[in-house]
This record gives structure tokens, sequence and C-alpha cells, in this order.
């Protein structure tokens, strides 16, 4: 959801972005130093009297910027490709998180890092920030502002079990450049899957009516009470602009994401080497299955953890109701005990573990029920299957 610098307004922004630096000041002959303070506004209150997108934008708004990213590789005044998006502040030393994609360019194996990044701040400050790290497979990214001069107003990160559907939401943002803009509407729905800067799918993320459009990436999810529950990343639109389908990467995946870039500069994940889809009760009726939950595999990464511990992918490929089913694979029913279900899928329970840890998996091959011990290793960005 990248978008080129689209106003003469924004141009000026970076080209001015070096000024206000603060330092000595001289004064025939005498230097009299001036020290910057940073100024952190914690907020508090939100929420007591129900939902008031009024009082979260006065009190939060300052707390969201506007993040401009440049790539080089060209000519021009801005010296290449440049992108825009949205981000906020997650605490006292300057730190802000946004998407990946907003301080990234490509996908897969071809991802590289923005060459220059600027944050503009409501109140009219404009700074260089520093990229600490990204995780593609969240689209999540943290950068870090020197944080002396500056009022921060950091938010508060909630908890994805406290969203429920139907749940009143505040986005704030800067679609199409426009600054600090907000727009409301509720949860539509969660557990919704989508598309990560890998060959693999981002899970738990939150559906919302609110308006998302280019630009908003990086901005907060907003419940009632000012708490960031997500990570505005993405629309499904026919047209490019908001048509009520937008999704935000979920608030317990950002935290995850977040505390492994902090560490490390980086997210780690572990991988399993499968594609599989959830067997449901008609479809396991179907192909003759004695269970009625699971991961069917339709394919497994040759070389990879499953390959190694021998799992088996599908074969034959069938039209059942609307979809196409490959069919002969095995059937994972638990990891570690626990039951493989539509509302607790395959792949969210692996996202738990990390690389190096052991599962056991109970596994079904036609009637037949076994136990497979499997090493997981680290998720690597791209993939093929055997």
């Amino acid at each position: 959801m990248k978008a080129p610098l689209a106003t003469c307004a924004a141009l000026a922004a970076v080209l001015a972005l070096g000024a206000g630096c603060g330092g000595d000041k001289s004064n025939g002959g005498d230097a009299t130093k001036t020290v910057e303070r940073t100024r952190v506004q914690v907020v508090q209150g939100l929420g007591r009297n129900g939902f008031d997108p009024a009082a979260i934008y006065k009190k939060l708004s300052p707390g969201v910027v506007t993040i401009t990213s440049l790539f080089g590789g060209g000519g021009g005044v801005l010296g290449g490709a440049a992108g825009q998006g949205s981000g906020f502040v997650i605490d006292g030393n300057g730190r802000i998180a946004t998407n990946a994609h907003v301080i990234t360019n490509g996908s897969g194996d071809k991802i590289t890092k923005a060459k220059e990044v600027y944050v503009q701040f409501s109140g009219g400050d404009q700074v260089p920030a520093k990229i600490i790290g990204y995780d593609p497979n969240a689209d999540v990214g943290l950068i870090k502002v020197d944080p002396k001069g500056l009022d921060l107003v950091p938010l508060q990160l909630g908890r994805a079990s406290a969203v429920d559907v139907g749940d009143p939401v505040a986005a704030i943002g800067s679609p199409f450049g426009e600054e600090n803009s907000l727009s409301v509407g509720v949860v539509s729905a969660k557990d919704r899957t989508i598309e990560a800067l890998t060959d693999f799918s981002i899970s738990d993320a939150i559906q919302t009516d609110a308006a998302i459009n280019r630009g908003n990436s990086g901005g907060p999810l907003l419940d009632e009470r000012g708490h960031v529950i997500g990570i505005n990343s993405q629309i499904r639109s026919s047209g490019g602009g908001s048509v009520g389908v937008g999704f935000a990467v979920s608030i317990d995946t950002i935290r995850n994401s977040i505390e492994q870039i902090r560490k490390d500069g980086r997210a780690r994940y572990a991988y399993i080497g499968i594609t599989s889809q959830p067997l449901y009760p008609q479809l396991a009726a179907k192909v003759g299955l004695p269970v009625r939950d699971g991961a069917l595999i339709s394919d497994v990464v040759n070389g990879g953890p499953a390959d190694k511990a021998g799992i088996k992918g599908g074969g034959k490929e069938i039209r059942f109701q609307a979809s196409l089913v490959k069919i002969g694979g095995d059937v994972i029913t638990k990891v570690n005990g626990k039951p493989i279900t539509r509302t607790d899928d395959f792949s969210e329970q692996i996202t738990r573990y990390h690389p190096g840890d052991h599962v056991t998996l109970e596994v079904y091959r036609g009637g037949a029920k076994r136990t497979a011990e499997v090493t997981l290793s680290e998720r690597p960005n791209s993939v093929s299957s055997k």
C-alpha cells in the first residue's frame, strides 16, 4: 500500500527535514548551550463514557505520524522511488511501529529496505529515522527517531482477546498523504488471513469497515479505550479505494514481532514445510477419512522438516463443492496433543513454537493413526513444494 509522494507540500516537507535541529548558540563570542528535552505525554481515561472518536483523535492523534521512505535508484530531486505511509509512537525513547511494506520494497527474497526514512509529527516536527528492523512475515516494521526536543505521545498496546465483532474502532493515518485523518467503523470480522511479504500468510488479522486507503498503512486501529488493536495494512478493492473491507494486523502478532525486532533486529518463525487446507465433516466424508477436523496435507516441501519426518502430501486433485482439493495426503489432527480445529488451525499452532523446537504430530494416513516427531526449522522467505 505504498503510494508515491503526490503533493508539493510533501516534497517540501522532505526537503526541509534537516532544519531546526538545535545545538550550541553563539552570541558575541559567548556560547550558550541549548538543552533539548523530550516531553512524553501519558494518555489515560479514554473509553469510560462509551466510544468517543473526537476524544480519541484529540488525545491520540499527536502519537500518530506520517512516514516518508526513500529508496534511491533513480534521478530527480528525491533521488529515486519514494513511498509514504503512517506509524505510531510506542514509547518515550522514540520508537515507532509501522508496516514493513512502508519502509521496504519488494517481497520474498527480493526485499530491500529504504535508504532514508523521515517522520513528520502532527505538531510540525520533521525528523530522520533509523530502521531498527522489519518482519516481512507479519508486515511489521520498527523505526526510531532521536527523541530530544520532541513531544511524544506513546500509544498503548491492547490485547486481541478483548476484541469482538461489532466493537467500534477508529483508524488514524495519512491516506493519500492527508496527515492525521480519522475514520471510524466497527470490527467486521476476526481471524482473517491476509498476504505477507513472503510466501506465507498472516493469520488472525482484523477486518474493519473503517475507511482504509493508501497511506493509512502502518497507522493504528484503536478500540474505544484508545488502545491499539491492530496496524492498518491492506484493503480489498476492485478500484483501488476503500469499499469498507480493510484489514489490520492483529495486536498479538504485532507485539510478538516488535519484541523480537527490538531484541535481534528481526523476527524468526517456526517452519514445518507443508501446504494444507482445513478438513471439515463433508470433505472428510467425501474422501473417506475417519476424522472430521484437522489439516489435510496438499504439498510437502522437499527436504523440509515434514518431509524428513515422513509426512506425505496429496496427489490426485478433485473438485468438491466450489473448491479444488488434493486428496491422498496425510491428515494432521493434533500438535503436541492439542487438537486442530477450524478456529485454531494448524498454521496458527505452529507459529506458537520456535525454530529448533520438537513437536509430536498425530497423523492419519487413510484409516491408520500414527505419530510423527518433527524438528521445526526457521521459516524462509520463499519456498517450493515437491
